[in-house]
């Protein structure tokens, strides 16, 4: 029996983890469930799971959680912050990140230290501090599985024993494959006049407001490209991104004989999450079978960089290095929010981002705190530059 801390209970990634879960019990017992604020969904939850632990981000909601629980004569302990986040992610045996943001880092930092088999979907720890994390990573032993259902494909794809590089094991290139989000046939014109629900109407895949935005500016592929650096010990130069609007092949792997290894299923994060629970071991993910006749056909795409720029902003942060994916992740972030609150229109956001790229320093990325200084930086220059845009298009 292993116990498992699920970060980000009440998003996507956690409802499909706890699908998961449910069907082995046997195998598998909840530590702590967290949430940032939604204390009625991390309620319900609590009450069917029953975790040890619970965790909110705020007192005032932490309080509330405790008081309800407690009504219910359920046992959970309830905690609030972050101090609390990287406490429980250093306790159980199995930790799932799958807070959204910047605001996983410590966290899943934290279950990187304390030696834990981390199933990363928080991409954003990587984009930010990823030769930190990763040499932290190597320190404490922790086992590293991916969790994106592209880098999981590509990890499927891979030598069990992947280390020191693609070269070394006769991989020319990772093909990561993106759907291509609901925009990808809208021209430059249409794409300026998108609304936040438009941009969270993904074709293929049950995400939250935030990643549904990021997949439909491409910026989610472009972090993706970034983590993947990282987790594969790859070049920028090696990996490719390839639009797949079935989104039935997840992601492949090219090797040196022309052979192209591929993973293919239903687009369900169920199966990369069951597939990273049981490593090395198969589980049942109650996901229904692929039926290619049904699919019938698999079609692929150059992604169309000037109409989504966000893709050439990614590669260059992450061939610039240093600090500048933290940048970027941060910038979007705020851009991301503006949008969604309707500050600004969809192709701000790339604007917003190339303009702090553009007038912050790099520095390196060796100590937590200059990334983090370096974050906050970006997070204020990109709402100084959301202001002015507002204040021009007011004048206009």
């Amino acid at each position: 029996m292993q116990t498992v801390t699920l970060l980000g209970a009440t998003g996507s990634i956690g409802t499909s983890a706890l699908d998961v879960i449910e069907r082995h019990p046997d195998r598998y017992r909840l530590h702590a469930l967290t949430a940032h604020s939604s204390v009625e969904k991390l309620l319900s939850l609590c009450l069917t799971h029953q975790p040890e632990h619970a965790v909110l981000g705020s007192e005032e909601d932490a309080a509330q959680l405790e008081a309800a629980l407690k009504d219910h004569g359920i046992s959970t302990r309830v905690s609030w912050g972050e101090q609390a986040l990287c406490e429980v992610a250093g306790q159980a045996d199995v930790v799932i990140a799958g807070i959204v943001g910047a605001a996983g880092l410590m966290p899943t930092l934290a279950a990187v230290r304390a030696g834990r088999r981390v199933l990363l979907a928080n991409k954003e720890a990587l984009v930010m501090s990823g030769a930190l994390f990763m040499r932290e990573v190597a320190r404490s032993g922790a086992v590293l599985l991916p969790l994106d259902s592209e880098h999981n494909a590509i990890f499927q794809c891979l030598p069990r024993e992947h280390r020191g590089g693609l070269d070394r094991h006769g991989i020319t290139q990772l093909l990561l494959t993106a759907s291509g989000g609901p925009f990808r046939d809208h021209d430059r014109e249409a794409l300026a006049t998108v609304t936040p629900d438009q941009a969270c109407a993904h074709p293929n895949w049950s995400m939250g407001r935030k990643i549904s935005v990021d997949s439909a500016t491409l910026m989610n592929k472009g972090l993706e490209l970034i983590e993947a650096c990282w987790l594969f010990d790859a070049t920028p130069d090696q990996i490719d991104v390839v639009v797949h609007p079935q989104s039935v092949i997840h992601s492949m792997a090219a090797y040196s004989d022309g052979s192209v290894l591929a993973q293919m299923g239903n687009p369900d994060m169920r199966t990369p999450i069951a597939h990273a629970l049981a490593w090395p071991e198969r589980i049942d993910a109650g996901v229904r079978p692929l039926d290619l006749f049904a699919v019938a056909r698999l079609d692929f795409q150059t992604p169309d960089l000037e109409r989504f720029p966000c893709l050439r902003l990614a590669r260059e942060a992450m061939m610039a290095g240093g600090t500048m994916p933290a940048v970027l992740n941060a910038a979007n972030e705020i851009a991301v929010d503006a949008f969604l609150a309707g500050s600004i229109g969809f192709t701000d956001i790339p604007v917003v981002v190339e303009t702090v790229m553009g007038r912050i320093e790099r520095h390196n990325a060796d100590e937590l705190d200059v990334i983090l200084a370096q974050d906050r930086l970006a997070r204020h220059m990109a709402q100084d530059v959301i202001d002015a845009l507002a204040t021009t298009a007011a004048e206009g």
